[in-house]
């Protein structure tokens, strides 16, 4: 994992999900890059360096949020991008090649009966990169446990577990898996792929109406550091393909949430 990517909003958790990211990245050995964007239209007669002005002002008001941390003796670096956050993302990580965003669970345009908002819902639903959701205040720390749930166990391309993979050996965590079994499931969904396998300690089937009720009822038997699912129409964040905005009535985890992309990135 080379480079981790932080869009900066202004929401009151920004500042713990950069401090967050950052000692996750010292232990990743990855490079953090903090987006901040601004969407500035042109308009005739506009002064030619508006753009270059507001942009500066971003970037100090990153500055101040860097002064804010801890960095862990790590050297940050900023990503400023003029236009639509997901188009800023696609494109930076065309760029730069992002190995994993960390976001906050929600923005502050929302209220507080949102998992994802408006702007971390569409970033988890319109790119394709893996990402880690931070709960609001989450302190930093090690990761011990992983528990992966899932409702069919295909996975096409074995690298879409590559992010999972590096956590894993860096951290020297346990994986547990929960296959849900949802009303409709196949036989093929249960055929679990080999490096998935490969990577657990212990696995448990269980049936439910959602993989989300799965979580509900396993959480406190596994107890884990890091949850992860994986970003599909009708999977895990299947609300996402509708309003792009998560209850928490649909979906809540207390410790952070790694999405894996099933498509190629």
């Amino acid at each position: 994992m080379k480079n981790i990517l932080v869009p900066m909003g202004t929401s009151p958790s920004a500042i713990n999900t950069l401090q967050y990211a950052v000692a996750f990245a010292k232990e990743m050995g990855a490079q953090v890059y903090i987006m901040d964007v601004f969407t500035l239209a042109s308009t005739a007669g506009a002064l030619s360096n508006v753009t270059e002005k507001v942009a500066a002002t971003g970037r100090e008001q990153i500055k101040e949020y860097i002064a804010s941390i801890d960095t862990l003796g790590q050297e940050l670096k900023i990503a400023s991008y003029n236009g639509d956050i997901v188009d800023g993302l696609n494109q930076i990580n065309k760029e730069l090649g992002i190995d994993l965003i960390i976001l906050s669970p929600k923005s502050n345009d929302v209220n507080e009966e949102y998992y994802l908002g408006s702007t971390s819902g569409r970033i988890v639903k319109l790119t394709n990169i893996p990402a880690l959701i931070v709960p609001k205040d989450y302190t930093y720390e090690p990761v011990k446990s992983i528990l992966v749930a899932f409702k069919s166990g295909i996975l096409k391309r074995g690298r879409i577990l590559n992010p999972l993979v590096e956590v894993v050996n860096t951290f020297k965590a346990e994986v547990g898996l929960l296959l849900v079994k949802t009303p409709g499931y196949t036989d093929e969904d249960l055929q679990i792929n080999t490096s998935l396998l490969d990577l657990s300690k212990n696995l448990t089937i269980t049936e439910n109406q959602t993989t989300y009720h799965g979580v509900l009822e396993h959480f406190q038997q596994y107890q884990p550091d890091m949850l992860c699912v994986f970003r599909r129409k009708r999977g895990f964040f299947k609300k996402l393909w509708e309003k792009s905005t998560i209850l928490k009535s649909e979906f809540f985890a207390p410790v952070p949430v790694l999405v894996l992309s099933v498509k190629k990135y």
